[in-house]
C-alpha cells in the first residue's frame, strides 16, 4: 500500500485492489520529474501522433483508460497522473502554471514530438495554459473546461462537496456508493473511481478548486493557438450558453462543438457521441498534417 502523507496531514492511499486495476490496463507505467515532484504516465504506445491526454480534478488517469483505449491505432494516448493523483507526488504548488510545469516535463522526457493535447474540465484549463505559453503543439481538444473565475461566479460543486466525497473515499466507498451519484455510468467506471478517489490529494484537490475561482480560463482561452477545438456537455453548469458566446466571439479560429445529451462529465455522460466527436476531430487534424 502506498500512502503518502500530504502538505495538510492527510493521507492519500492506493491500496492493492486499485494497483490490481493496472494488470487489466493496456498501458506501460512511466516517470518523468518535474522538479523535484515524480509524475506517473500511463503510455499506451504506438505510432501514431502522440496524445496526451490530462485528466480532471479528482481522476487519475486510470479513470480515463476507456477513452484512451478508443483512440488506440489513431494515436498514441499518454495519460497524465496529473500532481497529487494517482501515482504522482503531491506537489507545494497547484496552480495552473505548475501544472503545465508538468505537461511540459512529460512531453519532454517521453520526447514527445509536437503532441495533440486533451484536457477535461481541470486538465482542459491545464491544455488551455500550456497552448498559452507557447509549447509547440498539433492541437488542443478541451473539453468542458470550467467557465468560473473572478467576477464570473462561483464554481457551481462546493469545495465542501469535494471534501465530503475524498473524506467519504478515504474510509472506504464501493461502486454502489459511486453509482448513487451518478448511476449512468458504465460499471466499470465507477468501480475504477471507488478504488482510486482515495489517491487523491485534499490540498490538491482544494487548491485547483480556489484556482477555478480565482485564475479565469479566458485569460488564457484567447491565446490558445488554432487548431483547437471546445467541447462542451450542452446539459454542463461548468460551461453556460454566455460562457459558449464568449469563447466563440474571444478565439474565433476554435471549432465549439456541444455534445447534446452530457452534462459536464461528458465522456461519462455520453461516450460513443463523445468519442466519435474526439476521433472526426483528430482524424481531421492528423490528415492536415500528413
Amino acid at each position: 500500500m502506498n500512502t503518502p502523507v500530504t502538505a495538510a496531514g492527510t493521507v492519500r492511499t492506493v491500496l492493492q485492489p486499485a494497483l490490481a486495476d493496472l494488470a487489466d490496463v493496456p498501458a506501460t507505467s512511466r516517470w518523468v520529474h518535474s522538479g523535484q515532484v515524480r509524475i506517473h504516465v500511463l503510455d499506451y504506445g504506438g505510432d501514431g501522433v502522440p496524445l496526451v491526454i490530462l485528466p480532471g480534478i479528482t481522476s487519475p488517469a486510470i479513470t480515463m483508460d476507456f477513452v484512451a483505449r478508443a483512440l488506440r491505432g489513431l494515436v498514441r494516448p499518454v495519460v497524465v497522473d496529473m500532481r497529487g493523483r494517482g501515482l504522482s507526488d503531491s506537489g507545494e504548488s497547484y496552480v495552473l502554471d505548475r501544472y503545465v510545469d508538468d505537461v511540459v516535463a512529460v512531453v519532454n522526457g517521453l520526447g514527445l514530438e509536437r503532441p495533440v493535447l486533451l484536457g477535461h474540465s481541470m486538465g482542459a484549463r491545464v491544455a488551455a495554459a500550456a497552448s498559452a505559453r507557447g509549447m509547440e503543439l498539433r492541437g488542443a481538444v478541451l473539453v468542458d473546461p470550467p467557465m468560473s473565475g473572478p467576477g464570473r461566479g462561483p464554481y457551481p460543486v462546493t469545495r465542501a462537496a469535494f471534501r465530503a466525497q475524498l473524506d467519504a473515499a478515504a474510509g472506504g466507498i464501493t461502486a454502489d456508493d459511486v453509482a448513487a451519484l451518478w448511476p449512468d455510468w458504465p460499471r466499470r467506471e465507477q468501480e475504477l473511481r471507488a478504488r482510486w478517489l482515495s489517491s487523491c490529494d485534499v490540498t490538491a484537490v482544494e487548491e485547483t478548486h480556489h484556482g477555478f475561482e480565482h485564475e479565469d480560463f479566458f485569460d488564457y482561452w484567447p491565446k490558445v493557438a488554432a487548431p483547437t477545438a471546445l467541447m462542451y456537455g450542452e446539459d454542463s453548469p461548468m460551461v453556460p450558453a454566455a460562457g459558449v458566446e464568449e469563447a466563440a466571439t474571444a478565439n474565433p479560429s476554435a471549432r465549439l462543438i456541444g455534445v447534446p445529451g452530457a452534462g459536464h462529465m461528458v465522456f461519462w455522460d455520453a461516450p460513443e457521441l463523445a468519442m466519435t466527436v474526439v476521433r472526426e476531430v483528430l482524424t481531421d487534424w492528423i490528415r492536415a498534417g500528413e
